[in-house]
């Protein structure tokens, strides 16, 4: 069986508060973009699972990697046969855009169908909810609006079909403890759901990142990042997550602005596809 785990995009990003338990609660939309890996599940030549990377580097033994640990919870749950993961790693680490929840979360939905097990997406979430705080929100891979500390989802009715994305990635990733550390938790006057009802063309002055106020600071290319492409005319710019990647949306056409990303980002990762659910 072949899979293609694709990422996703945060579009606004508020941190509400600190929990007792040292995690933050936030509120943003997840929205799946197609930037994606290809993951291969087939069954074990020999006895044991095994994983091989391609691809990018992963700094990451295989033990340890999110899709043999989505293999082993499930495997706690409803006993499986050996299998052989090959994982291709095409979506860039340390981006802000859920690679590797992505491919944990596909490596349960892939095992469920291969192997025919009729788990519902509901127990498929709670397993992947134990891996990582949005591996969850691949098992539905929609719109979703995400609280807590983004393992709470709620429905949206939003759909980006006929825009264009264009993601870059600076080559150094953002260290996600850096990025909490320079926010004050608030809660925003008006909820992102609200806000997300708006014209996309009123988005650029009422929907945030928390993230950038730290991240921006530290690292200015990433700001510049996201003023070149408003300059290049995006309707919708933002940070994802907490970085590195930062994503514009636009009215024009992917084969017209894919040759401009790639001259003005020509060091960076980047990525220019239509969006659509």
């Amino acid at each position: 069986m072949i899979l293609f785990p694709n990422a996703k995009i945060n579009i606004g990003l508020n941190i509400t508060g600190k929990r007792d338990d040292g995690y933050h609660n936030i509120a943003t939309l997840f929205y799946p973009v197609p930037w994606r890996d290809i993951l291969e599940i087939v069954p074990a030549k020999g006895n044991k699972t095994t994983l091989t990377v391609t691809g990018r580097h992963v700094d990451c033994p295989p033990e340890k990697n999110l899709v043999i640990k989505a293999y082993n919870a499930l495997n706690k749950i409803v006993p499986l046969p050996p299998v052989d993961i090959h994982l291709h790693k095409i979506i860039p680490d340390g981006a802000g855009l859920g690679g590797g929840s992505a491919d944990a979360s596909f490596t349960l939905t892939g095992l469920n169908r291969m192997l025919e097990l009729g788990l519902s997406d509901d127990t498929l979430a709670e397993v992947a909810a134990k891996l990582g705080a949005d591996c969850a929100f691949f098992i539905y891979n929609r719109p979703r609006i995400a609280r807590g500390i983004g393992n709470i989802f709620s429905d949206i009715d939003i759909d980006l079909s006929g825009y264009t994305i264009a993601i870059v990635k600076p080559s150094d990733g953002v260290s996600t403890a850096q990025a909490y550390a320079g926010v004050t938790p608030s809660m925003p006057p008006t909820g992102l759901e609200e806000l997300l009802e708006n014209d996309i063309s009123q988005w650029k002055d009422s929907i945030f990142n928390d993230f950038e106020k730290s991240v921006f600071p530290l690292r200015p290319e990433i700001a510049a990042a996201k003023k070149s492409l408003y300059d290049m005319g995006a309707i919708y710019a933002s940070m994802t997550g907490s970085g590195a990647s930062v994503y514009g949306i636009f009215a024009t056409d992917s084969d017209t602005l894919s040759a401009t990303v790639s001259t003005m980002f020509s060091d960076y990762d980047t990525l220019v596809q239509p969006l659509a659910l």
